[in-house]
């Protein structure tokens, strides 16, 4: 397998658990580059559940080792409380099979309740995002503002001392004019000197041991978190998460060049979700919105919040697949679709009167945009469990052909049901230099 980057092309909750593991197991190196403890995984190994936040699907998988990359904002309790976890349902966790990067920043106690204290002060009026208030963006906030504490701080009590002190100068500010308690520094401090042993075991430089399997001529797996639409500068501003997505950040949060990514797959649903606040032009509000909620399950992961549910946006993807470099895409879900007499797909929106072909920067812009629907007819065989192309219904096939057309990207994998091997590598004689392209890329053999 070349090094794969493994993204979200919409808002998340796409089904890249499913994608990633059945990718893992050709991984040598498992990378999470980006976001905290907000994500979620749900993996099925050999009749095991597991349900990762934090930890890169490669933990539960024997012989590989599994980064958390710079990018990750990192929560040093819930990541205890993870790996505690796994470690009971018998997965090995130790230095070997997991490293986080040393420049990694802490995701403290003060975080998560100023993420509560925000969204709690938010009036009727003003801009409520929807956080999971697991303190990710102001932690995020400190480490662009260069106040955070990181990994490597944990091994000097003298440095951690001054740094928790430049840090509660601007917090405890923030608190007190918000009506807070204050946050006692020599409590912070005893704490993350109890919890920093945990922590430190798994300490490491990141960026050499990647070059070191860059190499050794290793596979690595760059395991993306949330969706490309949440992207804190391509996304739904502000309504997305505090880091990049995108592709891109998987060089910068690990700390290896751009050209050590060598595909980017891009997970899409077949229809179109979001969880928590924001614009979203094809949600619906009706039955057919309510039935693909309930036969998709669509329950996140981390948050157990329902997703609201709407037709496929072709417009969005189209211009996710731009800006995210996506090489090829994994359509999920499309199972979800079965029995529908009718589907809708939207190709343009509706902005003040007229006619545009990508999704616009601007909150109000956002917000005003009505989608343009294509209507395509709908298929009463059933798709699930599919494992090869000749299985699906010719109306599944048009509909495949329609997306890749209007996305302007091919469909690389098809997932039909949340089992791993209900995965079809699309090929057929029109793309097969293509897709050989694709399977040589992804090293992976036709099912």
């Amino acid at each position: 397998m070349a090094n794969v980057a493994v993204v979200g092309s919409q808002w998340g909750d796409e089904g890249k658990g499913k994608i990633v593991d059945w990718l893992s197991q050709r991984a040598d190196v498992v990378v999470r580059f980006q976001g905290g403890h907000n994500a979620g995984h749900t993996l099925v190994v050999d009749g095991k559940v597991y349900k990762l936040s934090l930890l890169p699907s490669g933990i539960v998988r024997g012989g590989k080792v599994s980064v958390i990359g710079n990018g990750v904002v990192v929560d040093p309790w819930a990541l205890v409380k993870e790996i505690e976890t796994v470690r009971a349902q018998g997965v090995t966790v130790d230095h070997e099979t997991l490293k986080i990067a040393e420049n990694a920043t802490l995701i403290l106690p003060l975080h998560g309740e100023l993420d509560a204290l925000r969204e709690d002060a938010v009036s009727n009026s003003a801009v409520k995002i929807g956080t999971t208030r697991r303190g990710i963006g102001p932690a995020y906030e400190d480490k662009a503002a260069r106040r955070a504490i990181r990994v490597c701080d944990l091994t000097d009590e003298a440095l951690l001392k001054r740094k928790i002190s430049t840090l509660l100068d601007h917090h405890n500010a923030l608190r007190k004019g918000m009506g807070a308690e204050l946050v006692d520094g020599d409590k912070l401090l005893a704490q993350l000197i109890e919890i920093a042993p945990k922590v430190l075991e798994f300490s490491d430089i990141v960026w050499r041991r990647l070059d070191e399997a860059k190499k050794a001529r290793k596979r690595v797996l760059f395991e993306g978190a949330q969706g490309a639409m949440l992207d804190n500068d391509h996304g739904t501003y502000p309504f997305v998460t505090s880091s990049n997505t995108l592709a891109g950040q998987a060089a910068v949060g690990s700390g290896v060049g751009p050209s050590s990514i060598n595909f980017v797959l891009g997970i899409t649903k077949a229809y179109t979700t979001r969880v928590g606040e924001g614009p979203f032009p094809t949600e619906l509000f009706d039955e057919v919105g309510e039935g693909l909620g309930k036969r998709g399950k669509e329950f996140g992961v981390v948050t157990g919040r329902k997703r609201r549910c709407g037709w496929f946006d072709a417009v969005m993807v189209r211009q996710t697949v731009k800006t995210g470099g996506i090489t090829g895409i994994a359509l999920t879900k499309l199972d979800v679709l079965d029995g529908m007499d009718e589907l809708k797909i939207c190709v343009g929106y509706e902005l003040n009167g007229k006619e545009i072909d990508y999704f616009p920067s601007n909150m109000a812009d956002q917000a005003a945009v009505k989608p343009i629907y294509e209507t395509m007819e709908g298929w009463s065989d059933s798709t699930f469990g599919a494992r090869s192309w000749a299985d699906l219904p010719a109306e599944a096939v048009k509909y495949i052909r329609h997306v890749e057309e209007l996305i302007e990207a091919p469909v690389a994998l098809l997932s039909t049901s949340p089992e791993r091997e209900d995965t079809i590598l699309v090929r057929d004689l029109k793309t097969r230099t293509r897709d050989d392209r694709i399977r040589q890329r992804l090293n992976l053999t036709p099912f």
